[in-house]
């Protein structure tokens, strides 16, 4: 069970988490996001995407595909796009214990040199939230795109994403085997949809994320 659009009353619990970004300019941007890559099979394609509409996403990489994979990670790099920590090994925190969880989040951290967060599945113990936050700019969602799911067809993906996006919306999508085929079916009309309707596709970064009277030496070094 999981939440396609992020009501704003659980927003509010976890204030220091970044959910949205608020409006920096005129213009509307959305901030597509990609967890779970790299990988050869879709990264590519992910990238020539976006490169065709002048876009910029962030990527949140499992560290052993940007292990196993440099020279996708580089690709995305090259291309301008933001690269996140999604953990070295795609761990629930629900299920680790903190001590081998904070240390596999930081080794991602340290490989990727990002001090942007996001937990596999959005699972973190109160403890967790807690200790990362103090650390890293912990970055989760208002629209979730639903492309993981078997159960859902590309059109379900579809809407889920026109229907709930506005301005300034974190959007999650996925570089994954698992979400593949509905990705390829959903990102260019994604792209084309928002485009005509004004909107510019931006990165996440660290200094768009920090809020004002944050001091960011407070987070861990990541090289």
């Amino acid at each position: 069970m999981y939440l396609i659009k992020t009501p704003r009353v659980i927003q509010k619990l976890f204030p220091n988490f970044h959910w949205r970004v608020e409006a920096k300019s005129p213009q509307p941007s959305i901030y597509l996001t990609f967890d779970d890559g790299p990988i050869p099979h879709l990264t590519p394609w992910v990238l020539e995407q976006l490169a065709q509409y002048d876009a910029k996403a962030t990527f949140f990489c499992v560290g052993n595909n940007a292990r196993r994979y440099p020279t996708v990670l580089q690709q995305v790099i090259d291309a301008g796009h933001t690269v996140g920590n999604h953990t070295m090994h795609h761990l629930d925190g629900w299920k680790t214990d903190n001590v081998p969880y904070f240390h596999d989040a930081r080794h991602c951290a340290v490989q990727l040199k990002t001090s942007l967060f996001r937990p596999p599945y959005g699972r973190l113990k109160p403890s967790q939230a807690q200790f990362l936050q103090r650390h890293y700019e912990v970055v989760m969602w208002d629209v979730l795109s639903g492309d993981f799911d078997p159960e859902l067809t590309p059109e379900d993906c579809y809407d889920n994403v026109v229907d709930n996006a506005k301005a300034g919306s974190i959007v999650v999508m996925h570089d994954s085997l698992k979400a593949e085929e509905n990705v390829r079916a959903i990102l260019p009309r994604i792209l084309k949809h928002f485009t005509e309707l004004g909107y510019t596709f931006a990165s996440l970064t660290p200094e768009l994320l920090t809020k004002p009277g944050v001091v960011a030496d407070a987070r861990l070094k990541t090289a």
